[in-house]
């Protein structure tokens, strides 16, 4: 993620469009990664097992658990 800071003054050698275009550069860089990680289509958690199914319970003869 993209952070901004701040400096002093005395002693920049840029001019002072060059401060703002430096700015908005920081600006658009935040944000634009501020939407991807936000936007993230991958959600990994509905991928995950979450215990045995129903082959296995057939398989290793346990009966399914009670719906309630």
């Amino acid at each position: 993620m993209a952070s901004l800071t701040t400096t002093s003054e005395a002693g920049r050698d840029e001019p002072e469009g060059a401060r703002d275009d430096s700015l908005l550069a920081e600006i658009r860089l935040f944000w634009r990664l501020f939407i991807v990680q936000a936007f993230t289509p991958y959600r990994p958690e509905l991928y995950y097992m979450r215990g045995p199914g129903p082959a296995w319970r057939a398989k290793h003869g346990h009966k399914p658990p009670p719906h309630g």
